[in-house]
This record gives structure tokens, sequence and C-alpha cells, in this order.
């Protein structure tokens, strides 16, 4: 299994996806930022694009990520806490207001409401007049995820699929440079898995999202070469290393071997990495840094396509512009001063390595197979199993960390005693009443005809078998609300309860 005398950019690409890698250039340095309102956004935005960051990565509130206005009763103390509060077309252009949206790549962290969300981009990258079919950038549409460790899900797996095979279609056609789909083992790994569990259950969710696309009737070398992924980099710094060229390989003879995917773009598993949140103290919060930069460094010896870098304080609150700076410039210097960009494979051939991929290889190919022996990934999903797989995982490293058996550094061995936390960011809480206010503006101002008319339109659409993008986008460009869009989605495919 070995990658042996196998060169970087060639078939299974255990070495890397290109022959020059970072000889020819370096990954993207995305630096993941949201909170409060656009306009507070914007600024950050603008501060980070300033500092070095080449790519942008949009972080939304819980109430975005569910469907729900920032005035819905459920959305009450929760607006722009946990990211950016968009409920309208409105807020996404003031959220890249002098943003060139045709010069910057832009990742989007939302499932749930992709669809909705990337209808709210392209209109205003049209409105700047860029053209939609040369923009460049993520949405991680990743609901399957949403089910195994996140809980961020609105409609049941079935429907939800659809929308998702609905966003392959029309983006396929209308922004063919976009990644339609960013297939997250990020929050599997938060939630508490392991690597090989990590690897495993993403792409037992790729396999999942591949099937429903060609059950809809796309070719797959139209659609897979716009397939992306998202991973963690934890603390087991080796580890880590060989887990990236573990998937590389995995995917390529997966796509191959197992879908027929003859186009070597299809084959290439192309990734996002940010380093682990929770990995993170609240504890000595500087030594997150050094953390940071370990966990980093692993993501480029790995061969990552872009990368983010988590703030020192993000154990206590959202990051401050100055732990964002710093977060960026452990990239910077990673990339400028260590060298290790210098050539393609700089672990290839260590022994260790060598073994440790293959090993981590079989581990996710016995998983995969039990899982198509349960009958598939959403059967796996139903009846709990990855759930419980990633429960017990997640049980045995807390166990580790209060035997001792496992050191955290300043949580259970060299403690310290400590003052108060350092500065830390604070959301204004008036920033939640300026949303609300500005959203019913937007409400009042509209052509309230149009809105209806639009929204049934889009119910159609869903009841049928028509793909539903080209209605959201015609919904959205009218000023529908998110809410008002997910609603109707709603009224079609009704609302997941786990369990149920």
């Amino acid at each position: 299994m070995s990658s042996g005398a196998e060169a970087p950019g060639e078939f299974p690409f255990t070495r890397g996806i290109y022959r020059e890698m970072y000889r020819g250039r370096l990954w993207t340095m995305r630096q993941y930022a949201g909170f409060g309102t656009a306009e507070e956004s914007n600024r950050r935005y603008r501060y980070l694009l300033e500092h070095g960051t080449t790519g942008l990565s949009v972080a939304f509130d819980l109430p975005t990520q569910m469907g729900l206005d920032s005035d819905h009763p459920m959305a009450a103390g929760e607006v722009g806490r946990v990211g950016v509060a968009i409920s309208s077309l409105a807020d996404m252009e003031v959220l890249f207001r002098e943003i060139p949206l045709d010069r910057v790549s832009t990742s989007m962290t939302i499932n749930s409401t992709a669809a909705i969300l990337l209808a709210f981009y392209a209109l205003v990258a049209e409105r700047q007049g860029a053209d939609r079919r040369k923009l460049s950038g993520t949405i991680q549409n990743d609901i399957l995820k949403e089910y195994i460790a996140r809980g961020t899900y609105i409609y049941p797996p079935r429907p939800a699929m659809r929308i998702i095979t609905d966003i392959f279609a029309w983006a396929g056609r209308e922004m063919p440079e976009w990644n339609t789909i960013s297939i997250s083992g990020y929050h599997i790994r938060e939630a508490g898995s392991s690597a090989v569990q990590e690897l495993a259950f993403t792409f037992a969710d790729a396999i999942a999202y591949i099937e429903a696309a060609l059950a809809a009737g796309l070719a797959i070398d139209a659609f897979a070469p716009r397939l992306s992924f998202f991973f963690n980099a934890h603390s087991d710094f080796l580890e880590e290393i060989a887990k990236f060229r573990a998937a590389r390989r995995i995917y390529a003879r997966m796509m191959r071997d197992r879908f027929g995917a003859r186009d070597a773009r299809s084959q290439m598993l192309r990734f996002h990495v940010q380093t682990a949140g929770s990995t993170l103290t609240a504890q000595q919060p500087d030594v997150n840094i050094v953390r940071t930069a370990i966990q980093a460094l692993s993501a480029v010896l790995g061969g990552a396509q872009s990368l983010h870098t988590n703030s020192r304080d993000e154990a206590l609150s959202l990051p401050t512009e100055e732990s964002a700076r710093i977060a960026l410039r452990t990239q910077q210097i990673i990339a400028y001063e260590t060298g290790v960009a210098n050539t393609a494979d700089p672990v290839g051939g260590s022994e260790y390595i060598e073994s440790l991929t293959d090993e981590i290889e079989r581990g996710v190919t016995e998983y995969l197979e039990r899982i198509d022996a349960m009958g598939g990934t959403l059967r796996a999903i139903e009846t709990g199993y990855i759930q419980n797989e990633i429960q017990n995982a997640a049980y045995a490293w807390q166990r580790a960390v209060e035997s001792g058996e496992r050191i955290v550094v300043g949580v259970n061995r060299f403690q310290q005693d400590e003052g108060g936390p350092a500065a830390t960011f604070r959301l204004d809480p008036a920033l939640e009443a300026a949303q609300v206010a500005r959203l019913r503006e937007i409400r009042a101002g509209r052509d309230a005809s149009k809105v209806k008319e639009k929204l049934a339109a889009l119910e159609r659409a869903a009841r049928g078998t028509e793909n539903v993008m080209p209605a959201i986008l015609a919904a959205a460009e009218a000023y529908a609300t998110l809410g008002e869009i997910a609603d109707r989605l709603r009224g079609v495919f009704g609302e997941y309860r786990e369990g149920g």
C-alpha cells in the first residue's frame, strides 16, 4: 500500500494532488470569521484582507444556520453570537460591501440553509458586476454530518439530500468554478471521533452524496471535480500528517474503482483544514498559539489546499482582532520562514509515516465495509451506529484525560494559578436590536405581492420534481427573507426530529 516510487501529482495522490504542490502555489490562507451584524463582520473581513488573508471564511449565527430570521422568537439572545446574522439579500449586500467577489475566494460554513445563502451570494456578486460563472469558493452544504455530530438540521435526511443534488445540478451549469459541497470530517472529530473515524464517516457521507447525485441523473465526472472536503488538524502531529495522505489515497481509489470516475480531477481529494478547536484550553490561553502552530504545520505537511488557524482565545470567546492576526501570522510564518513549501512532499519516504498511512487506510476501509453491509450511510445514521461510535471514542478520550493517561498541558499537568482572563471579545448587545430593526425595514420596503408570488412558486417547485434553486434565487432577489424561504420548504418537507 505504501506510496513507494509514486510521485506527487500521480494517482492515487498519496504524496499530493499536484506535482509541484506549494512550490507552484501556496495554500489559501482563510480566517473563519463572522459576528454580530453584517456591518461588523464586513469590517473584520476587510481587516483580515488588509493583513494578508487570501480567502474569506464566513461564520453564520445559529438562527441563520437553522433557517430563522433574526426577529424570530427562538432567535432571541442568539443573533450574531457565534457568527454573522444574515436574514435577507440586503444583509449579504452589506456583508460584502467593498469586497470584490470576482477576486476573492469565499467559503461559507452553512448546511441546512446553504441553498439560500448561495443564492444571496450569487446575487450580490452579480450586482457588483461579477460573472457568476467565474466565482470561486465553497459552501459546506454537508447535511449528513449535522445528523451525526452537530445538530443544525431542518428537514428530514431524504428531502435534504434532494436540495443538495439540486445545488449540484444548478451550480454545475451556473457556477462551474464553485465547490458545491465541503464534506466535513471536522465536526465529526470535534464531537470526539478518532482520526480513523473522522475519515471513515466523512467518506461514508461522501458515498451517500455521490449515490444521490447519480440517482438524480448526474454524470460522475460532471459534478465530482467540484466536491471538496473539510478536515480537522488535531494534536497527534504524525498521525494527522498520515491521515491526510491516507485520505487522498482512499478517495482516489474509491472514485476510480467504485464510481468509475475517469477525469483525474474527479479522483483528486481537495480539502480545507481547520486546527482543532476542541483542543484549545481556557487555562493558559497563550499556550493555544503553540498548539495551533503545530496543528497547522501538520496540515501543510499533509498537503492541504486551504487552512484556517484558530485563535488563542477561542475557548473563552470570539477572537479579538489581535488574536486573529496572530493566527494568520502563524500560517504566514509556516509559508515563508520554515522552508516546508520548498518541496512537494517533505515527509515522503519516512518509514513511520508510510506505515501509519497504511494503518489508517486499513482502519477506514474496515469501517466503510461495515457501513455498506448495514445498507449504507443513511441507514447507519438512522440506527445511531455512527453516532454511537463517535460517543464511545469521545468517552474513552475523556476518561484518559481524567485519569492522567493523556496529558493536556495546563489542564491535568503543568497547571498554574491564574488571574482573571485576558481581554476578550465582547459582543455589543445593541447589535441584536439593530439587526432586528433593519430586518423589519427591509420587510416594510419591499414589494409584498411579488414576495408572495415568488414564495408560492418556490412551494410549487418543492412539491414537484423541478430544481428548487431557480425558485430560491427568484424569491431571494425579491427580498424574501431566509426564514420565509426556509418556512416554505418546511411546509413541504417537514422538520427532522432526532429519534423520530
